[in-house]
């Protein structure tokens, strides 16, 4: 293979490298010189963060595979829109319309958006469009497409040769009831266009035809299994096509593991390996509850990005991804500053770990030399708080005193955060805010730093961190900790806080004395 042995070469320690060298030793045994890669969608709704999270994850180990084999690969984003519309959407318009064409195929079905041939149509350009906006190099691939133009009409057939050891593999994990009318081909009615649930009462591999009765009349049909006149069920048609396309990784869900299990045996059947696949795990809410769909207890990609940067979500899907994580607001500025950090890491790595650096991957490599901030998202969200940030001119104000040298022309990626921080404010921290009045020790502890700071002539914030820490120590707090509290508390209204001497050199010495005496002379009923 190209590139240096394995001898040779050291293996980032990444989770993207080690799919690919799973990977890399998969077409050494299968004596494959390319490799493809899978991700699946279902285009009866919209594209979701689910599904940015699934494409980022898989591009990120194609890339890995590139790097470490030098190897060709493709990536497939396939759409099932020979799937029968189960139930009408509730975000479309001319509902009433849909639903005359329930059991139908998507790419059957008028678009009620009217902007495209069909409903299937429509929602695969929002996909593409979808991730286009973020830069990913993809294939598009149609069901429809591929069982119409005969690209499966072999492994289909293989279907019909199997039907026996198939059905036997599917057959022990449904109920009694479906268990009696279960088919793993489905065909489409041919006078009302609808995927049809029947059993199937013969089937002919040499004539690729199956014998079924219509459900509700009790007609016979002997109908095509290729040619888009009929179609698989879920499990089978996802073994189907990982046999038919050579299929080489594909990811998936927590929620699909049992379905990997069986359309892996299935794949394996019609006398393919079932790809390489990683199981990643699933979002949960600010409740810790599984995220769903229709309840809508998430958050959407396009409110991740009025508040935060696409390299932000990019982070949040690259940590750890085999975790549960919370996926809500108030992951954002982390993700943020996470990201930040791990840019600025990058600029001083050697190789090996830079490519250990989720930078890296998020980047495919090129890392942008002006992608940093001399201001974490954290602190420009603080400094918001306490200047009642409305604009982004009035953040500026505070950055250029700190940094001189930022602009919105030298550092986009800050210009880019001060944006989305003042969205960040308006929308979660000011009504969030709640302060407190200060006991007595921790009255006497804040005029004591308001006192300290009047006479200090420099804005370092090393120094300013330090004096912090000597005015907690002259007071009987039970803790340090107890003591920032306070300041978070009493001064910014929020139970966590920055590194107060950041903070300090950020708003102001003259600024931050201020801060402390209104807090102090604050009545009672406006805390």
């Amino acid at each position: 293979m190209a590139e240096k042995s394995d001898a040779a070469r050291v293996i980032p320690k990444a989770w993207p490298f080690e799919e690919a060298v799973k990977l890399r030793d998969r077409l050494v045994a299968c004596a494959k010189s390319s490799a493809l890669f899978e991700t699946g969608y279902g285009p009866s709704g919209l594209p979701h963060i689910g599904t940015f999270g699934e494409v980022a994850r898989t591009s990120w180990v194609r890339h890995a595979f590139t790097d470490l084999t030098g190897l060709p690969s493709r990536l497939i984003a396939f759409s099932d829109d020979m799937d029968g519309l189960r139930r009408v959407p509730d975000n479309v318009p001319n509902r009433d319309m849909l639903a005359e064409h329930l059991g139908k195929p998507l790419t059957r079905i008028p678009d009620p958006f009217g902007t495209h041939e069909s409903f299937g149509a429509h929602n695969n350009a929002r996909l593409r469009a979808f991730l286009d906006q973020f830069g990913f190099e993809y294939e598009f691939a149609s069901a429809t497409e591929y069982y119409e133009s005969g690209r499966f009409d072999t492994a289909l057939i293989r279907i019909l040769e199997e039907y026996d050891a198939i059905t036997a593999v599917i057959l022990p994990t449904l109920g009694p009831e479906r268990r009696a009318t279960y088919a793993p081909v489905l065909p489409i009615h041919p006078r009302t266009g609808r995927v049809v649930q029947a059993p199937v009462e013969a089937r002919d591999p040499h004539a690729g035809t199956i014998v079924w009765r219509d459900p509700d009349t009790g007609e016979r049909f002997e109908t095509p299994v290729t040619g888009g006149r009929a179609k698989l069920q879920w499990k089978a048609d996802w073994a189907m096509r990982w046999y038919a396309l050579g299929v080489d990784y594909e990811m998936s869900g927590k929620d699909l593991i049992e379905s990997v299990r069986l359309s892996s045996r299935i794949c394996r059947i019609l006398g393919g390996p079932p790809p390489e696949g990683f199981t990643y795990e699933l979002f949960l809410d600010e409740h810790g509850q599984k995220i769903s769909k229709s309840r809508g207890n998430g958050i959407s990609v396009e409110e991740w990005l009025r508040y935060a940067p696409q390299e932000s979500l990019a982070q949040f899907m690259y940590n750890q991804p085999q975790r549960a994580k919370r996926l809500y607001f108030d992951v954002i500025p982390r993700a943020v500053d996470d990201y930040a950090a791990n840019v600025a890491l990058a600029r001083a790595q050697p190789g090996d770990e830079l490519r250990a650096n989720p930078a890296w991957h998020i980047h495919s490599g090129n890392i942008p030399e002006n992608g940093g901030t001399p201001v974490s998202f954290a602190m420009l969200l603080n400094l918001a708080s306490v200047v009642n940030a409305d604009e982004p001119g009035i953040l500026w104000q505070f950055i250029r005193r700190y940094a001189p040298e930022a602009t919105p022309e030298s550092t986009p990626f800050l210009a880019k955060l001060v944006d989305h921080a003042v969205a960040y404010y308006a929308d979660f921290i000011r009504p969030a805010k709640r302060y407190r009045q200060p006991s007595e020790t921790e009255r006497a502890a804040l005029a004591d730093l308001a006192e300290t700071l009047r006479g200090f002539a420099t804005v370092d914030a090393e120094a300013i961190q330090s004096a912090v820490f000597e005015v907690g120590k002259r007071h009987p707090f039970p803790s340090l900790r107890s003591w920032f509290q306070c300041l978070y508390q009493v001064l910014l209204g929020q139970d966590e806080g920055p590194r107060f001497g950041v903070f300090a050199a950020l708003y102001g010495i003259g600024e931050t004395v201020a801060l402390i005496e209104h807090a102090l002379h604050r009545p009672a009923d406006a805390a």
